[in-house]
């Protein structure tokens, strides 16, 4: 296996075959519906030592191989193309590690690692190997991500000054499990859960940071992990980013308000993939996959509010998740980049680390220049 890593060679005809870890949340919900349907992909097996998700894995997909140990995959690696990990956090570098000493490119679901240096090391690894390492970072494909984008580079709002993200519930009481976990070898808590999306879009949109500041609180009675943060980076080009990532949000605020020089864009709502997703939809068979209705869209405007119907409504481009694995199949039968790489990955676990640093101490933490 050479190059990205395709075990069919010069047969591009063939689909690419993926081993799935975990079937989860993530497992079930994003990645093997996403999987399965994209053209050039085909879901080959899910691993999972959980018997419930076995049978709901052979359910959904009744042509799927089960495998209750990633070991398994291993065995076989000569018969894969591609290895994705959904699976719990702390379990990341090492079945990605794993994964690429066995010859497979890797996609990993975010965060990638619990350090920044762990994810360069694991990109050191894929690019001594010759293969794809990539991250699942879906919200760069979120409908309201991918309107922002465009407006930015429409100058629509001049220059951006302040970029404000919630990523903001209302989830009183604890579900338990390793996502709330204390315990710092788990990954837990929301810094490292939503912070990785809405970080990761800051540095999409507006390049790397100078600086950091934080405040992080557990609030939940129970609650171990932190449950309501606040990140505000200043990045070397001047714009401010304050980010918002909460389960205790009583009143859920806007999903984006960016301020500009010239206008501002504020938008309410969560794109609708995701629900569509947990409620079985799927992108091939969905024409309207990604659509919102013109209730939900955001608006641009200067001195106006849009609550009291100020502003110029704009329409709500599509959102496209399966863009990300269509990109993968690309890249593994093309050589190109991936659509996520783990160095950006690792740029946004050093703004998280930066974060948990500054809320525990109470400072500004500078950056280090890449």
């Amino acid at each position: 296996m050479t190059g990205t890593g395709t075990a069919h060679g010069t047969d591009t005809r063939a689909p690419l075959r993926v081993g799935l870890v975990g079937y989860g949340l993530a497992g079930s919900v994003f990645h093997a519906p996403l999987i399965a349907t994209t053209e050039g992909l085909a879901l080959d097996t899910v691993v999972t030592s959980n018997p419930e998700r076995q049978e709901q894995a052979r359910a959904e997909f009744p042509d799927v191989r089960l495998a209750a140990s990633p070991d398994e995959l291993w065995e076989r690696a000569d018969e894969l193309d591609l290895v994705v990990i959904a699976s719990p956090n702390k379990t990341h570098v090492p079945i990605a590690t794993a994964a690429l000493e066995a010859g497979l490119p890797v996609v990993v679901d975010k965060p990638i690692a619990g350090t920044a240096a762990e994810a360069r090391e694991l990109a050191a690894l894929a690019g001594e190997r010759g293969l794809l390492l990539s991250v699942f970072q879906n919200r760069r494909w979120d409908n309201d991500f991918l309107t922002l984008q465009q407006l930015i580079a429409a100058g629509e709002l001049g220059d951006v000054q302040r970029f404000e993200s919630r990523f903001e519930r209302w989830r009183p009481q604890t579900k338990g499990g390793w996502r709330e976990s204390g315990d710092p070898a788990e990954i837990g808590g929301l810094l490292f859960d939503l912070g990785s999306h809405v970080v990761d879009q800051a540095l999409v949109l507006f390049g790397p940071a100078a600086q950091v500041y934080a405040e992080s609180d557990v609030r939940r009675p129970g609650a171990e992990a932190d449950d309501d943060t606040f990140i505000a980076i200043t990045h070397t080009n001047g714009v401010r980013s304050h980010l918002y990532v909460s389960a205790t949000t009583a009143q859920l605020g806007p999903r984006f308000r960016v301020l500009g020089s010239r206008a501002g864009f504020v938008k309410y709502g969560l794109d609708p993939q995701e629900s569509a997703l947990r409620e079985g939809r799927r992108p091939a068979a969905d024409e309207s996959w990604g659509e919102e209705p013109e209730s939900a869209w955001g608006h641009v405007g200067a001195g106006e509010s849009p609550l009291t119907g100020g502003g110029t409504p704009v329409r709500t481009l599509p959102g496209d998740y399966p863009a990300f694995y269509a990109a993968i199949a690309t890249a593994l039968r093309d050589g190109t980049a991936p659509p996520v790489t783990a160095e950006q990955a690792a740029a946004a676990l050093d703004v998280l680390e930066a974060a948990r640093r500054s809320a525990r101490a109470g400072i500004t933490v500078g950056m280090i220049p890449a």
